[in-house]
C-alpha cells in the first residue's frame, strides 16, 4: 500500500512540475509565434496601403475590391520623371523655374537655352508599370494574387472597406481600411492563449488583430501597430 502511495506520489509531483513548467513556456512560445507571423502580416498590409495609395493618386479614390486593386497593379501605370541637372540660386533669384526652364529648353533655341545656362538641364517624363514600381523583386504577375491573402490563414483573405468620410465642414474624404483577425492567423496555436489575447482587445475596445487605415475616422492610413 505504502508504495503505492509513494508510486501516486511522485506521478502527482511530476505532473504538477510538468503544469507548470507548461503554464510558463506555452505564453511565451505563443507570443514568439505570434511576433513572428505578425511581421509577416505587416508586411503584406503595408503593401496594401502601397497600392492603394497609388490607387488613389491615380482615380481619386481607394477601392473594396481586391480584384479591382490588382487588375490595377498588373496592368497600371505610373508617371516617372528622371531628372538631370538643378537650377542654382542665382538662376531661381532671376526669376526661373523649373517651368519656365523646360519652356525654354523645349523651344529649342540653342542660344537661349545657353544664356540660362540649362545646357545640362533635362526632365523626361516616362511611364512604368505600377507593378515593377511598387513592387519590384517583391511580387510578379503571378505572385502578386498573393496580395489579398493573410498569411497563415489557409487563404482566409483580408477584410477591406471604403468609404466616404464628411468633415465638420461637409467636405468628403475617402477613406479605407485592411483587416486580419486574429483568429485567421493564430487560429492554429494555443486556444485558450488567442481567447486571452481576443478578450483583451475586447476590453481595450480595440479591433482583434491587425488593421491598416480606418473608416471610422481619418488616421493618415497608420496601422494599429504603428
Amino acid at each position: 500500500m505504502k508504495t503505492v502511495v509513494k508510486v501516486l506520489l511522485g506521478l502527482s509531483v511530476v505532473l504538477l512540475a510538468y503544469f507548470c513548467v507548461t503554464s510558463i513556456t506555452t505564453p511565451i512560445k505563443f507570443e514568439e509565434k505570434r511576433a513572428d507571423r505578425e511581421k509577416v502580416v505587416i508586411a503584406r498590409l503595408v503593401d496594401i496601403r502601397k497600392a492603394q495609395i497609388e490607387f488613389k493618386n491615380q482615380k481619386g479614390r481607394y477601392t473594396a475590391s481586391f480584384d479591382t486593386l490588382i487588375s490595377f497593379i498588373k496592368n497600371g501605370k505610373m508617371k516617372m520623371v528622371k531628372k538631370e541637372g538643378a537650377l542654382t540660386d542665382e538662376q531661381m533669384e532671376k526669376g526661373l523655374t523649373e517651368k519656365k526652364a523646360m519652356e525654354i529648353i523645349n523651344k529649342g533655341n540653342a542660344k537661349e537655352i545657353a544664356e540660362n545656362g540649362l545646357q545640362n538641364f533635362r526632365r523626361d517624363t516616362t511611364y512604368i508599370s505600377v507593378l515593377t514600381s511598387l513592387f519590384d523583386g517583391v511580387y510578379d504577375t503571378e505572385t502578386i494574387n498573393q496580395l489579398s491573402i493573410i498569411p497563415f490563414s489557409e487563404n482566409k483573405k483580408f477584410e477591406m472597406a471604403t468609404t466616404l468620410y464628411k468633415t465638420a465642414s461637409g467636405i468628403p474624404i475617402p477613406l479605407f481600411e485592411a483587416k486580419a483577425p486574429y483568429e485567421a492567423y493564430l487560429g492554429d496555436l494555443d486556444r485558450q492563449e488567442l481567447i486571452n489575447l481576443i478578450d483583451i482587445q475586447k476590453k481595450l475596445d480595440r479591433f482583434a488583430g491587425l488593421q491598416v487605415g480606418s473608416t471610422q475616422e481619418p488616421n493618415n492610413n497608420a496601422g494599429n501597430w504603428e
